[in-house]
């Protein structure tokens, strides 16, 4: 038997020493982490592309969004502001999305790009889909329990940080 390889048929083991549970585990974050990468890019886009949203007034401008959620939101102060310049508020959204979605794709200061995402799903949250009942139909909520394992765990795997650790361990001539 040679280091790092087990010849055991009971047990698979997939990385080394490590049991088919240990590298399921490492890469459970994995799928979710691209979802909502590809998600918050796409978000991002969708509405820099969209003519009619980045507008202040009109239908399907993020004005218009925005005053029709004042009343029915947790927080109508915060709509408020974002009312004080809505498109202003709309390219801030827009381009946080692909900040975050790009930053959590690459896996780029991922934690970081995870609170990032969770920031703006909780702002959604408490403005734009409060007023779903149940709860559960509206989809900001989700998103923001989706965020928060990649806030705590961070990429990694596949990700620009988990490259830079490991350069980082390399040249300082160790594995900690």
């Amino acid at each position: 038997m040679t280091h790092g390889t087990r010849m055991d048929t009971q047990t698979p083991y997939l990385d080394g020493d490590r049991s088919w549970r240990d590298t399921a585990t490492r890469y459970a974050l994995l799928p979710l982490r691209v979802f909502l990468g590809v998600t918050f890019i796409y978000a991002g886009l969708d509405k820099l592309t969209d003519s009619a949203f980045m507008k202040a007034s009109g239908a399907g401008s993020v004005g218009e969004t925005m005053r029709a959620v004042r009343d029915s939101s947790a927080i109508p102060a915060l709509v408020d502001l974002s009312l004080k310049s809505p498109v202003g508020f709309g390219y801030t959204i827009a381009f946080g999305e692909l900040a975050v979605g790009i930053g959590t794709l690459i896996g780029l200061l991922a934690r970081i790009a995870a609170l990032g995402g969770a920031l703006i799903s909780l702002s959604l949250w408490l403005t734009i889909s409060w007023q779903s009942d149940p709860y559960y139909y509206g989809n900001d909520l989700a998103y923001l329990m989706a965020w928060l394992p990649l806030v705590l765990a961070g990429a990694s795997v596949f990700s620009v940080d988990a490259a830079l650790r490991a350069r980082r361990r390399q040249r300082a001539g160790g594995y900690r």
